[in-house]
């Protein structure tokens, strides 16, 4: 097989140039609903539907054929936008997106501790919507503590993608136990200096270089801490080989042996190569590490409400949608990057997953990758430790 060519195919796969472009036309996205071109949605059945429900998502769920699902089921029409980034999104719905969007997916953190306490997103019907938690992983019984408000009464979106993400290794140069137990410690080795890349998706980045420091990333760091930081993340961009927000450049990096090993990285960024055959590729989440003497982190993808003041139920029935065996199996399969769906607990929808596909993320290490890694979370000096990370960037030159 030519790596090179099969991951070239895969490129347009890559979520980030997917979201760059849908980003790149979000001006006339709302040009378009302010001249009212929502109008033309489809009806649905006796009831009208006086607009078009919105997505700000990230890319499995504007999925084609998820959409087409959707309007064959239901009749009402849809449009979306690729979101780039948690903080950035939660900030537009602060400006005054609300009455945009009707519904959003970012990490975990961001419902609970953000957009519910500035009043963002509607709580949903806890009878409806709680009955969903049992039919995922144990780890999400209810009442599960990222889809609850901070006092426990309100319900405030729905568990689905969840993940980890941390670095990825060629398994025939470094053992992935090896790289399971040295962990981190892998990038601080001399002897790996000018053989690992880098993903420059920069919040991960940072959330890495706490790791790498032997600070805790979800803490509030002390000086010391800072410093620690700071001199890794020197450290860490000038003896990188490369730096790219392209991850297929990344997994040909390791195909034609220019490195052995990348962060940020996970099965997000291998499942599709892996899937084609390509097993150069191995998503490490270290054994243990400083956060809470876990050295990995695992993202969890939650679905809200948004609270538009012209609210449209078929928001709410989006959010059921989503978490049917047929909706649940194409979010997994979003965009042809497979990546594992809370309701794959369920033996129905596992047992749609071929061998390969389960090859191809490394389920039989899903759960343990799980256990040893934290809970995402907001960085709380993010703002801090960003600017030394991209002073470090702007030095590397």
């Amino acid at each position: 097989m030519n790596h090179d060519a099969k991951l070239r195919q895969l490129a347009a796969r890559n979520p980030l140039r997917q979201n760059l472009q849908h980003s790149a036309s979000r001006r006339r996205f709302l040009a378009g609903l302010a001249a009212g071109t929502a109008a033309a949605a489809l009806p649905m059945g006796a009831s009208a539907q006086t607009r078009t429900l919105s997505l700000l998502t990230w890319d499995a769920y504007a999925d084609p054929r998820l959409l087409d699902l959707w309007r064959t089921q239901t009749g009402v029409d849809v449009r979306y936008e690729i979101h780039i980034s948690n903080p950035s999104s939660v900030n537009r719905l602060r400006a005054g997106e609300t009455s945009v969007w009707d519904f959003i997916n970012v990490n975990n953190p961001w419902a609970r501790n953000v957009m519910w306490p500035a009043g963002l997103i509607r709580d949903l019907p806890r009878d409806r919507f709680e009955p969903l938690y049992a039919q995922m992983k144990p780890k999400f019984a209810a009442p599960y503590k990222w889809a609850m408000s901070e006092d426990g009464n309100h319900l405030l979106g729905v568990v689905q993608r969840y993940e980890t993400f941390d670095f990825v290794v060629n398994p025939n140069v470094i053992s992935p136990d090896l790289a399971k137990d040295e962990g981190w410690d892998l990038f601080n080795n001399p002897d790996f200096a000018g053989r690992y890349g880098i993903l420059a998706y920069e919040d991960w980045n940072v959330m890495d270089i706490c790791m790498g420091a032997g600070v805790h990333p979800f803490r509030v760091k002390t000086d010391e801490e800072v410093a620690k930081f700071e001199e890794t993340a020197n450290r860490w961009i000038q003896n990188a080989a490369f730096i790219t927000t392209d991850f297929v450049q990344l997994n040909q990096g390791i195909l034609n042996g220019e490195i052995d090993l990348y962060f940020t990285g996970g099965t997000y960024t291998t499942a599709a190569a892996r899937l084609e055959g390509i097993t150069d590729l191995y998503a490490i989440t270290p054994n243990s590490g400083p956060a809470d003497g876990k050295g990995g982190i695992n993202w969890i993808e939650l679905n809200s409400a948004v609270n538009n003041p012209d609210f449209l139920e078929a928001a709410f029935d989006w959010l059921e949608f989503i978490a049917t065996p047929d909706a649940a199996e194409l979010v997994a399969r979003g965009n042809g990057n497979l990546q594992p769906v809370s309701q794959m607990a369920q033996p129905e929808l596992m047992s749609r997953f071929s061998a390969e596909e389960l090859a191809a993320i490394q389920w039989d290490e899903f759960d343990e990758r799980i256990a040893n890694a934290v809970e995402f979370d907001i960085v709380p000096d993010y703002d801090r430790l960003y600017d030394i990370y991209s002073a470090a960037m702007r030095a590397r030159g």
